[in-house]
């Protein structure tokens, strides 16, 4: 630094001094604060020390209390003390190095109040006698007991059933005998037995609750089941006939699966299935393969990219080895399983890549005869719930699976199509219960997983509950019915979207279309100068009608006689009335042909016309063949020697 600088800093610096010693003040502004921060450093390490130390003491001390057997709720003033210790000596000596850097700064703000300068006494009324606790204390027990109660509404799965609120969507008067929800919730379609498919909008819906799209994808075949793909892009349809569909979101059709030849036995060498289906779903991670099962003794999947032949074919037989029926089929979760349940009652399960010998397989699953109407994996993919004919629902255990983990029974069941699935959270499983018509209330039945126990019912309406679904996103339950309704039940604060977008809205007004009058075209004659006046009577109107050749025309009568002017008797006058009066005025009798043909020999004879003038010129006089012995000889022959010709 150039010293000349310097010596004139120095100067500036001691006229400032001078400056000041003659106005009397010490300076020119507040100094710059300097701080050392290895002493404040070591200053924050002392006191952090202090405090664990004196927090694991007290933690020594609740423990051996505990022991003795005294309260757990006593007062912990130490670790109190300690922490305001702490604080004390942090402020202390944030204060002591502020007065080192700055003596002469001022405090910025109100007063501290008392009761922060001195933690030992109680802030607020007195409290009463024989009071051990403080305040902070129990308001610290009154928080636990909140959450504590919380812990429990989260434990206890009931109270994640949204059934506080719900909507009836009408599909149509029949059964309702397929739901499927797209995978992000937003559209839900039904199907039933009146063989149409309803496309419902959550986001497009207002109060009036009407489908925005209604088809009949299969013609005159029930639906038997729907579902979105993976990717919600794509519906397949499973109907009463041998060929599945997928339509796309709008409803349009995407493919239809090939039908196979039935005059083939070997149901693996047909390109497709030959009966009526049953069931079908996708693939939980494959977007492309779907698999379906019929009455012809097969489960296929099939690829929607080839739609002409299946993919893989999978035979269930019975314990003899004879073919038997699949009702229900499934994917696993991780899609490495197929499972199915057949009308022996057996439900069987086969590695997705080995079609040949099942993986697992239950003989005596439910009563044989019965038909299991649905099976359904749990979320973790241990647990397969299935639902049977014999108005039981059963879960097992993939990992042994000879006998069944929980049974219950005394639940009807009616359709070939009533659902069984697990609640989100896989802590519940819910089924509905069939009724006979004006015979009592269909319900949703709950039941806890692990002790099969059931926790909650829902009565759904006067009729049959067949189909239901629980969707993961929106926690929102969907029921079909056998008198064509579909509800939703759904909770506000617990369920999300789906049916809560459609109930806020209002309803729509319809918009009256516009008529567009059409403009009067006066012509001259329409002028009052050129109307002719109305006629007040009527009488007048018919003396000039009487006066009309052609209004007053009086009807012809009917023609007698032969006719005339063209115009035919009343008997007919025509061909056809002639022959036929003809014919019912002949007397001869026809009857015997033979005779009403000589009656006209003798005429012929004499006149001959047809053959005999042929013959003048070259035969004059016929000559007929004479009868020879031999032709008398097999005139007399019996019978049975005559040659059969």
């Amino acid at each position: 630094m150039d010293p000349s600088r310097v010596e004139e800093a120095s100067d500036k610096m001691s006229d400032d001094g001078e400056i000041a010693s003659v106005m009397g003040f010490s300076g020119f502004g507040k100094k710059a604060r300097t701080f050392d921060l290895d002493a404040i450093f070591e200053q924050t390490r002392r006191t952090a020390v202090e405090r664990s130390q004196r927090v694991l003491e007290e933690r020594e001390k609740e423990t051996d209390m505990e022991e003795e057997g005294e309260s757990s709720k006593s007062v912990k003033p130490p670790v109190k003390a300690a922490a305001t210790a702490s604080s004390k000596q942090e402020s202390d000596s944030s204060s002591d190095s502020g007065s080192d850097s700055d003596s002469d700064s001022e405090v910025i703000g109100p007063p501290v109040p008392r009761q922060h300068e001195d933690d030992d006494e109680l802030v607020g009324p007195p409290l009463p006698p024989g009071y051990t606790g403080s305040t902070a204390h129990s308001d610290d027990d009154d928080d636990d007991d909140d959450q504590e109660a919380d812990d429990d509404d989260e434990d206890n799965p009931v109270k994640k059933i949204p059934d506080t609120h719900e909507i009836t969507l009408q599909h149509g008067t029949r059964t309702v005998s397929a739901l499927a929800l797209d995978p992000s919730g937003a559209r839900l379609v039904t199907g039933g037995y009146d063989y149409d498919v309803r496309f419902w909008d959550f986001a497009g819906m207002d109060q009036a609750l009407q489908a925005f799209r209604s088809l009949q994808p299969c013609e005159c075949h029930q639906i038997k089941s729907l579902q979105y793909s993976v990717t919600g892009d794509v519906i397949l349809v499973i109907s009463g006939n041998a060929q599945a569909k997928v339509l796309d979101r709008d409803g349009f059709n995407v493919i239809e699966c090939v039908k196979g030849d039935q005059y083939i036995v070997d149901m693996a060498n047909t390109k497709g299935h030959t009966a009526m289906l049953n069931c079908g779903c996708w693939h939980p991670k494959m977007k492309e393969e779907f698999m379906t099962c019929s009455n012809d003794g097969t489960v296929r999947t099939w690829d929607v990219n080839s739609e002409k032949k299946h993919k893989a074919v999978f035979k269930p037989r019975t314990f003899q080895g004879k073919k038997v029926t699949p009702t229900c089929c499934t994917y696993s979760r991780d899609g490495k399983l197929i499972a199915a349940g057949c009308q022996d009652g057996s439900i069987q399960i086969w590695d997705r890549n080995l079609s040949v010998h099942t993986k697992f397989h239950c003989r005596q699953a439910h009563t044989p005869g019965s038909d299991p109407s649905c099976l359904a994996f749990s979320y973790d993919g241990v647990t397969l719930a299935s639902r049977g004919g014999d108005d039981t629902l059963k879960t097992w255990d993939i990992r042994n699976f000879r006998k069944p983990v929980n049974v219950a029974t005394g639940l009807p069941n009616n359709f070939t199509m009533t659902d069984c699935c697990f609640s989100p959270d896989d802590k519940l499983i819910l089924t509905g219960t069939s009724v006979k018509k004006d015979q009592g209330s269909g319900k949703l039945v709950f039941f806890d997983r692990t002790s099969f126990l059931k926790v909650y019912e829902i009565e759904v309406t006067n009729a049959s509950a067949v189909r239901c679904l629980w969707h993961p996103k929106l926690n929102q339950i969907m029921v079909g019915t056998a008198n064509g309704l579909a509800k939703v039940y759904y909770d506000p604060f617990k369920s999300h979207r789906g049916a809560k977008l459609c109930v806020v809205k209002s309803q729509r007004k319809e918009k009256h279309t516009e008529i567009l009058t059409q403009d009067y075209i006066i012509t001259p004659h329409a002028l009052p100068m050129f109307r002719e006046a109305r006629q007040r009577s009527t009488r007048k109107q018919l003396e000039k009608d009487r006066l009309d050749p052609k209004k007053s025309h009086k009807p012809e009568p009917p023609v007698s006689g032969p006719g005339r002017g063209g115009r035919v008797a009343a008997h007919g006058g025509t061909l056809s009335s002639f022959i036929v009066k003809n014919i019912a005025l002949d007397k001869t009798d026809d009857s015997d042909p033979r005779a009403a043909i000589l009656r006209h020999a003798k005429e012929a004879s004499e006149n001959p016309y047809w053959v005999a003038p042929a013959y003048t010129q070259t035969q004059p006089e016929p000559l007929f063949a004479e009868e020879s012995e031999e032709d008398e000889e097999a005139e007399n022959e019996p019978e049975w020697k005559k040659r059969k010709i």
